[in-house]
């Protein structure tokens, strides 16, 4: 036998561990990679700092709830938080005590109106809490829908690149495509490894968005009841005061 045939059907050693495919690969399946392991470690640095932001979330929605319910003057308790940034329970309570302290601020502000005004102020300060802790998770649904369809791009590229170098090498044997294949199919694995992690972290962490906005919405629902129970208080006051002078 020729020993040029020889050499030329005697197979190519390929290093198929995962540092090889990637050094192997064609440079466009390299970039969709190395994105792809980008987009992974950004997923895994917005999963944890979402998830000590809630647990801290939590913590602090207690220990308020705590204070507030301990029979504490509302007065002192709004002196202790105004001069501080406050989050969640605390910046609701905040955000209502500053109006409810407004309307005693001009004459020209009626009370009959303060218990919407009031509701307004609540609305508007849930929703910036909300879109605080709602925050980058976008990040994580987008790298979850897109990540498969990129590697798959990149596994396209791979392949396309691994045929031409069978057309060229007119050999069509295993060991010739095998290495090219696993190359681009190593790319829709890093899309999966990127995707998976995002779309799971990404539903839990919506789900406890959702308890946190409950528990703003119903701790709002029962602030607005005492401070509107307190405004009926003061018109009653108010609508006898002539009464008892005369």
């Amino acid at each position: 036998m020729n020993p040029a045939d020889v050499a030329q059907a005697a197979p190519v050693a390929h290093d198929l561990s995962f540092f090889g495919l990637f050094w192997q690969a064609h440079f466009i399946v390299k970039l969709v990679m190395i994105g792809l392991l980008a987009a992974s470690v950004w997923c895994w640095a917005i999963i944890v700092d979402k998830t000590l932001l809630y647990r801290r979330s939590k913590r602090a929605m207690d220990r308020f709830e705590d204070v507030f319910w301990s029979g504490q003057s509302l007065e002192e308790l709004y002196r202790n938080l105004q001069s501080r940034p406050a989050t969640g329970l605390a910046a609701v309570f905040v955000a209502a005590m500053r109006e409810w302290k407004r309307s005693f601020e001009g004459s020209g502000r009626s009370f009959q109106t303060l218990p919407q005004r009031i509701d307004k102020v609540l609305d508007v300060t849930i929703q910036r809490e909300v879109e605080r802790l709602n925050a980058r998770l976008t990040v994580l649904a987008s790298i979850g829908s897109a990540g498969p369809y990129i590697g798959l791009f990149g596994t396209v590229v791979g392949i396309m690149n691994s045929f031409t170098s069978i057309a060229a090498s007119k050999n069509t044997s295993l060991a010739v495509v095998a290495p090219g294949i696993a190359e681009a199919l190593f790319a829709t694995a890093i899309g999966l490894f990127a995707a998976i992690p995002a779309v799971l972290a990404y539903n839990k962490l919506n789900s406890e968005v959702g308890k946190l906005q409950t528990r703003l919405e119903g701790f709002a629902d029962e602030f607005s009841a005492i401070l509107s129970r307190q405004v009926d208080e003061r018109i009653g006051h108010a609508g006898r005061s002539p009464a008892n002078a005369a």
